[in-house]
């Protein structure tokens, strides 16, 4: 994710932009209304550009089950892909065959261009996995389990003693290195399988459920450490059903249901797809009351009060919203209001994937 600044060709408002390399947002100027669209730059040679991971048509059957229908996905390197979807959705169940846990009935897979499960010894030397039920000898020490993991991962005993500090000081684990796996909590056994996963230092990060059973401050500090590991190239592919973590890093979502994909796509792009109409929440610093006669406004569909000097209009157009917002904004202010914010209304994820699930994203 990448920030730049730009300024409004009409009142030369300042404006700060979030987005991700080769991306266009779509911006609406708070101060004038005035709508345009900013495109990130691609980076030179940009790692984007290669798949990481490739799914082809996966299915899966047990007797008359069809887990997995005909799943197809592409994630670039250096992408973070939330995958989302209801319990008995296939989302586990595409892990595992990524991970070669299971076999698939049809289909192809591809880690880093090796097919899986064909190559699965160069694969595995590529990926870092954690399951959804993280498992440990609880007689071990955290030492002794991680050193273990990094001798079956072919490091050398430096490379095990260097990458076991520098994860277990990372995850604010260091405190816990010589205690036995039995003493500690089920967050920090969580933590301790994804210092697991990350230990061998993989291009392809596969967690399920990485997020489970963590505190606040601590799924703070995992999402962190994923999003710079993203930034550094690492591929993260990770469910989850905690939605608004997914919202937070995740450069693209897949919504999965009844065992096939209902949608992919970046955020925004899943929201575009949903939006029939624009709306925009004014909150009023000084309220006359004469906002009412702006309903006739060509282009406004209705005006609503939602509470006391909080206004939410709805727009004919999507398209011409940007010149609406000015006129609307004009039109309060020659009706003595005065404005304090206005935001656009756009769902948030939960939001979005509720309305996939129910088919509104299917016209």
């Amino acid at each position: 994710m990448k920030q730049k600044k730009t300024k409004c060709p009409k009142c030369h408002n300042i404006l700060t932009i979030s987005g991700n390399p080769g991306e266009t947002i779509k911006i609406t100027c708070p101060s004038c209304g005035t709508s345009g669209k900013v495109t990130f730059e691609k980076d030179e040679g940009s790692r984007s550009q290669k798949n990481m991971v490739v799914l082809k048509e996966l299915t899966k059957r047990y007797k008359q089950l069809l887990a997995l229908d005909n799943v197809s996905i592409e994630i670039k390197e250096g992408e973070i892909f939330g995958y989302i979807g209801p319990n008995g959705a296939g989302k586990t169940t595409t892990i595992k065959i990524m991970v070669d846990l299971i076999k698939k009935t049809s289909g192809e897979t591809f880690i880093d261009g090796y097919p899986m499960p064909e190559q699965k010894e160069e694969v595995h030397k590529l990926i870092g996995y954690l399951p959804q039920q993280v498992a440990f000898q609880q007689w071990r020490t955290v030492n002794q389990a991680l050193t273990t993991f990094g001798k079956l991962s072919g490091m050398n005993p430096q490379e095990i003693e260097r990458n076991i500090v520098e994860l277990l000081d990372l995850l604010k684990l260091s405190d816990v290195r010589y205690k036995k796996i039995v003493e500690l909590s089920g967050g920090m056994i969580q933590k301790l399988g994804l210092v697991q996963a990350l230990l061998h230092k993989p291009k392809l990060l596969i967690l399920d459920e990485p997020l489970s059973g963590l505190d606040p401050e601590s799924r703070y500090q995992v999402k962190q450490i994923l999003k710079d590991m993203s930034k550094q190239g690492t591929t993260v592919f990770f469910s989850s059903h905690i939605l608004s973590d997914v919202q937070d890093i995740a450069t693209k979502i897949g919504i999965l249901n009844w065992g096939h994909i209902v949608t992919i796509g970046t955020m925004e792009e899943l929201k575009e797809k949903l939006i029939k109409e624009n709306k925009v929440e004014i909150v009023l610093s000084k309220n006359s009351g004469k906002w009412t006669k702006l309903r006739s406004q060509s282009g406004i569909k209705k005006i609503k009060e939602i509470a006391p000097d909080k206004l939410l209009v709805h727009f004919e157009s999507k398209d011409k919203s940007g010149k609406i917002i000015h006129q609307l904004i004009e039109g309060l202010l020659s009706n003595d209001c005065h404005i304090r914010s206005i935001t656009p209304v756009v769902p948030n994820l939960d939001e979005v994937y509720q309305q996939y699930l129910n088919g509104g994203g299917n016209t």
